[in-house]
């Protein structure tokens, strides 16, 4: 269907589009959340596997036990959790121990589900003014979504893997506050991600989708967050550098066997190795305007280097397939969401050998890698003016023009209303004055053709449709207001548009 059939079938603007009723929920994310809670209560049976790290470490940096506060990295190398992680995990430690459990891998469910909405809206502002159908938008959502949700809820619920969960919903905040344009909201969040989570840094190249100047600010900030976060625990203990060779067993089914790694632990250079592959594909995502795709490469990077094989890592590529299938393409079907859950998590449970798995991941990463580098891209609808390829997001004091033709201020409601036109003056010729009603004000030697033949005034386009007539919906997902109804000069005969 397309946009235009759309904006006809909602009146009004595209706030309402998908609504239940009257009432603020849409029908994807009500389907979304029955989905969730299905697999929330099959999960729930064997939940919170690994609760028991984050307990143990928040007690251990908070209640002043001999071994713990800034001696915890040094003491517990076993810990690879950042100090953010145990801090939210500490909210949960009144409660009692079953209790807390409970509504730990609740409050994680719930961000899985508020992540889906931010990336719903990140799409739909990093595609404003490009003629975006907030239907067929919805249902990518939706479906990318269906193939996400089984993925988080292992990560939050069977897992209840604080960190990586905190990792994930901050890098999603910073996609939000890149596509807006807040540089300084970009550096904070995702340095809250590593400090959650320290392999988070393979999400930094997203930084690179800014501009230099907002760029070294973000960067600043990120800096500073890391260093507040960190440094105390190495200068106070250097003991802590040891906590970075803590190693894992090398399981089979890992695609470091694919490689002739055979070591029975994790090998001296694999953890740099993995933060410097995914920050270099990242980087180059960047380069080539395709910085949605950053998420993915950095989990590619991740599944393909890493020893171990658990489920969950399978969480950070399913966030990374959303990302690009609703903001890096635009297609109605996500299908590369839906090849990476049949591809990692359904050949964990039914294919047996663990060779077979490990390369089932290995072509997984890779291929997914090339496809979202290298597949031809078309450009949006309305960004077509320059050269091809994708267009870096909106950024702070930058417009976009829209199908009506009017400046759109980044993250702004209502166009930008240019100031009066300047009558165009051909070469050769006097300016010619303004018109009044009634005469014919000019060169003398046009005068009289310019009184024969009086210029027809066209309508104004109507609110919410291009030059071609073509609708054009408001944000389906943002709250910012419509923009405001237009209404044409006096005297011109037009009837001013119905207000939304």
């Amino acid at each position: 269907m397309q946009n235009g059939a759309t904006a006809r079938a909602v009146p009004g603007d595209g706030v309402r589009v998908g609504r239940i009723g009257r009432s603020p929920v849409r029908w994807h994310h009500a389907l979304l959340t029955l989905w969730t809670v299905v697999w929330f209560v099959m999960a729930e049976r064997h939940a919170a596997v690994s609760w028991h790290y984050l307990r143990t470490g928040q007690e251990l940096l908070f209640s002043g036990v001999p071994g713990g506060g800034l001696a915890l990295y040094a003491n517990h190398p076993e810990l690879q959790i950042g100090p953010v992680s145990f801090l939210v995990a500490g909210l949960f430690a009144p409660f009692p121990a079953v209790l807390g459990e409970k509504l730990a891998d609740a409050f994680m469910s719930g961000l899985g589900l508020y992540m889906l909405v931010l990336i719903g809206r990140a799409a739909a502002d990093h595609y404003r003014g490009t003629g975006l159908n907030h239907r067929r938008l919805q249902q990518r959502v939706l479906i990318a979504g269906a193939a996400f949700i089984p993925m988080w809820v292992e990560v939050s619920v069977r897992f209840a893997h604080l960190d990586d969960v905190l990792a994930l919903f901050f890098t999603t905040l910073a996609v939000r506050a890149l596509v807006r344009g807040n540089a300084t909201a970009v550096g904070v969040l995702l340095a809250l991600a590593v400090d959650s989570k320290p392999w988070a840094v393979g999400f930094l190249p997203l930084l690179l989708a800014l501009p230099r100047p907002a760029r070294l600010r973000s960067a600043g900030w990120l800096v500073g967050l890391v260093a507040a976060a960190w440094l105390p625990f190495y200068l106070t203990h250097l003991e802590t550098f040891a906590a970075a060779r803590f190693t894992i067993p090398n399981q089979a089914a890992s695609s470091l066997r694919w490689f002739g790694v055979s070591d029975p632990a994790t090998p001296w250079w694999d953890r740099p190795a993995q933060m410097a592959l995914g920050m270099a594909l990242g980087a180059l995502a960047v380069r080539r305007h395709r910085w949605p795709a950053v998420v993915l490469l950095a989990a590619d990077a991740r599944i393909v280097l890493d020893p171990s094989v658990y489920t969950y890592y399978n969480a950070s590529v399913l966030l990374g397939t959303l990302l690009w299938d609703s903001i890096g393409r635009r297609r109605l079907v996500p299908w590369v969401s839906w090849i990476a859950l049949i591809s990692l998590y359904g050949s964990a449970l039914l294919v047996p050998s663990d060779s077979i798995r490990g390369l089932i991941r290995l072509a997984f990463a890779v291929g997914s890698a090339v496809y979202v580098l290298w597949s031809p891209q078309r450009t949006p609808r309305g960004r077509r003016r320059g050269g091809g390829g994708a267009v870096p997001p909106v950024l702070p004091g930058q417009a976009v023009r829209g199908p009506d033709d009017a400046l759109r201020p980044a993250g702004g409601s209502a166009p930008l209303r240019p100031g009066p036109s300047v009558p165009r003056r051909t070469p050769g010729t006097a300016a010619e004055g303004p018109r009044t009603a009634g005469s014919c004000t000019g060169p003398a030697r046009n005068a009289a053709a310019a009184c024969a033949r009086p210029r027809p005034s066209a309508p104004p386009p109507a609110r919410g449709t291009g030059r071609s007539g073509r609708a054009w919906p408001d944000d389906a997902y943002s709250r910012t207001p419509a923009p405001a109804a237009f209404s044409p000069p006096p005297g011109r005969g037009v009837p001013p548009s119905p207000p939304a």
